[in-house]
């Protein structure tokens, strides 16, 4: 096993009612899935939001980064009034890791890595899906800009 993730992080289970490449992300159990034939996926631990800040719905991802920079939306931006007003993409202060995948819908969530990799598995965002660093690398290789991300509570 990988330092730093889990036993399931990477496995693949079954997962029925979903195409192939679509994105599921189980809120209540702390994972998401990426479908890769019928009835199969590849199973990722994530930390979610936390409490009245996990969402449910439907979205695509409209953008892929590398190593991005980071800004605190406005309405959250005393919860992290002690880093910059921009983190630089790679600084080991930046919460979205390796990767983002951005979603649709008007809001400011993503899929992404993490600095803080004893998050995951938790109730501990504003509402992002964090991932270990390795796990969202690898989702980010399968993934395109279109992809279909459901978010079931």
């Amino acid at each position: 096993m990988i330092a730093g993730s889990s036993a399931d992080a990477g496995e693949t289970v079954r997962l029925n009612g979903y195409p192939a490449g679509t994105v599921v992300i189980k809120t209540s159990e702390r994972r998401l899935y990426y479908v890769t034939s019928e009835g199969q996926a590849i199973r990722y631990p994530v930390g979610v939001g936390k409490g009245g800040m996990a969402w449910a719905g439907t979205a695509l991802i409209d953008g892929k980064h590398i190593k991005p920079a980071w800004q605190a939306p406005e309405s959250i931006r005393k919860d992290y009034a002690k880093l910059p007003p921009v983190v630089p993409g790679g600084s080991p202060l930046n919460p979205m890791g390796a990767a983002a995948l951005t979603l649709s819908g008007g809001g400011q969530y993503a899929i992404h890595g993490t600095n803080n990799p004893k998050s995951i598995g938790g109730f501990v965002s504003h509402g992002c899906f964090r991932m270990y660093n390795q796990d969202i690398m690898d989702l980010y290789e399968r993934v395109s800009v279109g992809t279909e991300v459901v978010v079931l509570k």
